[in-house]
């Protein structure tokens, strides 16, 4: 069964805990990000843990090997379950983080942020860009080659990048909306359900539950939207 993800988004360490508190046991990891690690620095991370909360700390990483090495040792010494490096990076980026990890955080690779259209890509990259996808997949096949555990990609991406990488690798999915769900600033979005049915072994659900009016309810119905989906891929 894929798990769940909710990304505390929020104003300072208070908030973030109190969201924990309520939703609890119903989620598997709680992401924090850059807005909260920049406001609340390691301590967050402590209190979560000490709670036996799982954390997946999204900071994509992308510096020079050495200093990108040191960030994911600092990391594991917070005793962090998942950690982004971008796979833009390259191959010395990525072998240094794989090789600083020694096992003791599983490493995603970030390869195309799912706000971005094949439009915004090409003018990233300067050249034409006629297939996100295969984008993703290229650059997932460059992460899995220098020994990153898996990939942070869209779920319009993940049935291909199972199909290519096979089942050892970890998908994580962002950019979860119920059906129905504004889109928000993300372009390449899914329900809980098809994310599951074609191979997400994370799901990252953010305002489709933390905005909602009754956070718990929201909660209810992306687990059942999430049963839906590993039922139809069995």
């Amino acid at each position: 069964m894929a798990e769940l993800i909710v990304p505390l988004d929020q104003p300072g360490i208070d908030d973030a805990l109190r969201l924990v508190d309520e939703l609890g046991d119903g989620v598997d990891f709680y992401k924090v990000g850059l807005e909260l690690f920049t406001r609340a620095g390691p301590e967050v991370v402590r209190l979560l843990k000490e709670r036996g909360r799982k954390v997946f700390l999204d900071l994509k990483l992308l510096d020079i090997p050495n200093t990108v090495a040191g960030a994911v040792r600092a990391a594991a010494a917070l005793e962090v379950d998942l950690l982004t490096v971008h796979a833009t990076g390259g191959t010395a980026m990525l072998e240094a983080a794989a090789q600083a990890s020694a096992g003791r955080v599983r490493l995603l690779a970030v390869t195309v942020l799912t706000s971005f259209s094949s439009d915004e890509l090409a003018e990233v990259w300067s050249r034409p860009v006629d297939d996100v996808a295969a984008e993703v997949e290229r650059l997932g096949a460059l992460a899995r080659r220098c020994g990153i555990d898996g990939l942070v990609s869209s779920a319009h991406e993940v049935a291909a990048l199972r199909a290519a990488l096979g089942p050892e690798a970890i998908l994580v999915t962002p950019g979860i909306r119920l059906a129905g769900g504004a889109a928000h600033d993300q372009t390449r979005i899914a329900t809980p359900e098809r994310a599951v049915r074609d191979g997400a072994d994370h799901l990252v659900v953010g305002r489709a539950i933390t905005a909602a009016a009754d956070r718990r309810e929201a909660l209810r119905q992306v687990r059942a939207s999430m049963r839906a989906g590993a039922g139809a891929a069995e």
